[in-house]
C-alpha cells in the first residue's frame, strides 16, 4: 500500500473512530511542549533540597519516572516517582514534593499533597486547576503552576512534561539547557513531529502498526529509556485496548531471556525495542546478542533521536503516542475511550476517604 492509499485508510478510520480527536491533540504536541518550556515560571534557583519527590499517576505521573531516567544520567539530585497513596516512610521537608495531577482532582496525589503540607513540606503543583490549585494556593510554602485543560492526561505530555522540565532546568534540579539548545530540541521536534504523523507522514509509523496487529506485544528498552517502553507500554493499554508487556536491558537478560528460549513463547510475538545513541557500548552488545537469538522473532527498532536524553524521551514519547493511535483504528477502537478506568473512578468516589 502506498503512502497516498495509507493516508486515505487512516483518515477514513479516524473520522469513524476518532471521535474526541486524539489525533489532533497528538498533533498540537509540538506547540504544546514550546509553550511549556519557553515560559517564564519565575522560580528561585536557590536551593538546598536532598532530592525531589515526584507525586503523580498514569498520564499525570509518568514525567517523575521520566525525570528519574534523566537524573540517574546526569543529575546531581535524586528524583523519586510515587505512584501510590500517602508518602514514603522516609520523606522528609529537605525533599521537593513535585505533584502533578492534570485534573487537580487524582486522590491518590492529593492524599500524598495533603500530608506533605502537614508535615511542613514544600510542594510545587502542576494542574489545570481542580483541588489541587486550591490546596496550593492557599499555602505559603507552595506554588501551584497551570497547563491548558481540556484533553486526555495522556495526551498532553507536552503540557505536564515540557512544563516539569522547565521547573528542573530553572531551579538548577536538573543540568539547564540554554534558549539556543531549547530551540533546536524544538526545531527538530517540530520536523520529526510531521514524519511521525499517521496521516501524511512517511508512512512508517502504519506500517509498524500493521505488522504488529493481532500479535503478543513485547517491549525492551535500554535503560535510560525504560520509562518510555513502559509509557509505550500503557499507551497501548489505553489508547489501544492491547495488553502489551515491557521490560529494561540488561536486566531481562537475568530473566526474561529464559522464557524466550522456549519456542511456544516466541510463537505470536512481536518484539519492540527502543534505543538511543547514548547507551552504554555493552547494552548495545547485549541488543545485538537479542537479535541475533531471537531472529525468527518480528522486530522493531524504534530509535530515539536527539541530542541529548530529554530530546531523545520526547522523540520516543511522541513516537509511542502515533504507533498506540494507528493500532487502535486498526483495531477499530476510539483511542480516547477509557471506559473502565471511569468505571473504576464512579465507584470509588462513592466511597469517602479520610485525608
Amino acid at each position: 500500500m502506498n503512502n497516498l492509499e495509507t493516508d486515505s485508510k487512516m483518515k477514513e478510520m479516524a473520522e469513524k473512530l476518532d471521535h474526541s480527536d486524539m489525533i489532533g491533540w497528538t498533533r498540537k504536541f509540538p506547540i504544546a511542549l514550546r509553550n511549556a518550556l519557553t515560559q517564564d515560571l519565575k522560580l528561585n534557583d536557590e536551593n538546598d533540597w536532598s532530592g525531589i519527590l515526584c507525586l503523580g499517576v498514569g498520564g499525570s505521573g509518568a514525567g517523575g519516572m521520566l525525570l528519574s531516567d534523566i537524573s540517574n544520567l546526569e543529575g546531581g539530585l535524586p528524583f523519586v516517582s510515587w505512584k501510590d497513596y500517602g508518602l514514603p516512610s522516609w520523606w522528609g521537608p529537605e525533599w521537593l514534593v513535585l505533584a502533578t495531577s492534570y485534573s487537580g482532582n487524582t486522590e491518590e496525589t492529593l492524599h500524598g499533597v495533603n500530608l506533605a503540607i502537614q508535615e511542613g513540606g514544600t510542594v510545587i503543583g502542576i494542574s489545570s486547576g481542580g483541588r489541587l490549585q486550591e490546596i496550593l494556593e492557599t499555602n505559603e510554602e507552595s506554588i501551584w503552576i497551570e497547563v491548558p485543560g481540556g484533553q486526555p492526561p495522556r495526551s498532553a505530555i507536552g503540557h505536564i512534561f515540557g512544563t516539569q522540565l522547565n521547573i528542573c532546568w530553572s531551579m538548577g534540579l536538573l543540568p539547564s539547557k540554554n534558549n539556543e539548545e531549547i530551540e533546536g530540541i524544538l526545531d527538530r521536534l517540530e520536523k520529526s513531529s510531521k514524519l511521525l504523523d499517521i496521516i501524511n507522514g512517511d508512512g512508517n509509523i502504519v506500517s509498524i502498526a500493521e505488522e504488529i496487529d493481532g500479535k503478543r506485544i513485547q517491549i525492551m528498552s535500554a535503560p535510560s529509556l525504560g520509562t518510555i517502553g513502559y509509557r509505550c507500554r500503557t499507551q497501548f493499554n489505553e489508547n489501544s485496548g492491547i495488553l502489551a508487556t515491557s521490560s529494561i536491558l540488561p536486566e531481562l537478560h537475568h530473566n526474561e531471556i529464559v522464557a524466550w528460549g522456549d519456542e511456544n513463547m516466541r510463537s505470536g510475538a512481536h518484539l519492540i525495542i527502543f534505543v538511543w545513541d547514548g547507551m552504554d557500548e555493552r547494552i548495545g552488545l547485549r541488543t545485538e546478542w537479542t537479535l541475533e537469538t531471537l531472529n525468527d522473532v518480528p522486530t522493531t527498532i524504534l530509535d530515539c533521536q536527539g541530542e541529548s536524553l530529554a530530546e531523545c524521551i520526547l522523540h520516543g514519547a511522541h513516537m509511542s503516542d502515533w504507533l498506540s493511535i494507528a493500532s487502535a483504528l486498526l483495531r477499530e477502537k476510539d483511542p480516547t475511550s477509557i471506559g473502565p478506568i471511569n468505571d473504576l473512578k464512579e465507584h470509588l468516589g462513592d466511597i469517602p476517604m479520610d485525608q
